[in-house]
């Protein structure tokens, strides 16, 4: 099964919006955006399909964000502050025709994708991803390096018998140096020194556990790009959700204003705490889970050092 980035966003979002309760204001271009700037003396107008909802403020576009500085009803256009390309740090960047306009986002998908980055990473502290690489032995060599693959540590080794049964033999002496020496290896190689007897010209894999990757584009495949098992993409998911609902009481300490005493009076600050708690209980709960299926799939082999 396929899961993208995109799908995670996309999933993370309608969690966040309590599928039916918050409701981003939208609407769409009605012509392609085809620059990346917004200068003074050439401002950026941008036609939407209705303004009947936009403002003063943010918009969001693609996964881009965009700072209105005024709006003209009766032609349905926005023109965009001359800082206003790429607004809080998103990336300015060209749009199609009929693309999504959202009117001042709750929940931007460019940091849902940043929260989705951060919860991959730190499943590192528990998880690992699983990976393998191979190399071909020579019996005049028994140290082996291997370059840019960041293991943490080597799971299991073997190398393929001779003739036609395939099997795979396991190798029982060898030892792993994260830290190879510089001047022999490489700044950053790692080695492995094997002392079991390989028939020369075999493959010899080894399978290896290394640090979740974290995404760069919304085209790429979970499981493929992080290393990841596929059942932990609701624990990236929930990771992500927690992460982003804790800023949410922040973006109302400062109202001061008749309205927002009224607002606060039912729903005071600090109201989103349970929701977050709840969701980074289950968080904890399903990454414990993976963490314990991830032990007994991959228990602790012995194998001895030389």
């Amino acid at each position: 099964m396929t899961i993208l980035l995109s799908n995670l966003i996309d999933e993370v979002s309608l969690n966040l919006s309590g599928y039916t309760l918050t409701q981003d204001r939208a609407t769409y271009l009605a012509t392609a955006i085809t620059t990346l700037t917004s200068s003074s003396a050439s401002p950026l107008v941008v036609r939407l399909g209705s303004t009947e909802s936009v403002g003063k403020g943010a918009i969001e576009i693609d996964e881009e964000l965009m700072w209105v500085d005024s709006y003209d009803r009766v032609n349905n256009t926005a023109t965009i502050a001359p800082w206003g390309r790429g607004y809080l740090g998103t990336s300015p960047a060209t749009h199609l025709l009929d693309a999504k306009v959202t009117i001042s986002p709750v929940f931007p998908r460019f940091a849902i994708k940043r929260a989705i980055n951060d919860t991959v990473t730190a499943l590192g502290s528990s998880m690992f991803a699983l990976k393998q690489t191979t190399f071909s032995w020579n019996a005049a060599q028994t140290t082996y390096d291997f370059d840019g693959l960041n293991i943490q540590n080597i799971l299991t080794m073997s190398w393929q018998d001779v003739g036609p049964s395939q099997d795979w033999i396991p190798i029982r002496r060898w030892t792993f140096d994260p830290k190879a020496d510089s001047t022999a290896f490489g700044a950053s190689a790692q080695t492995v020194s094997i002392g079991d007897f390989i028939t020369p010209g075999q493959t010899v894999k080894v399978m290896y556990a290394t640090a979740p990757v974290s995404f760069t584009s919304n085209s790429q495949d979970f499981a493929t790009q992080t290393g990841l098992p596929e059942s932990c993409k609701d624990v990236v998911v929930l990771g992500a959700a927690y992460r982003m609902l804790s800023y949410l009481d922040p973006a109302r300490v400062a109202m001061i204003s008749p309205q927002a005493d009224e607002t606060d009076s039912r729903r005071p600050i600090s109201a989103s705490t349970n929701a977050v708690r709840q969701i980074f209980a289950l968080y904890t709960q399903r990454l414990n889970e993976e963490v314990k299926a991830q032990q007994q799939q991959y228990p602790v082999r012995v194998h001895y050092s030389r």
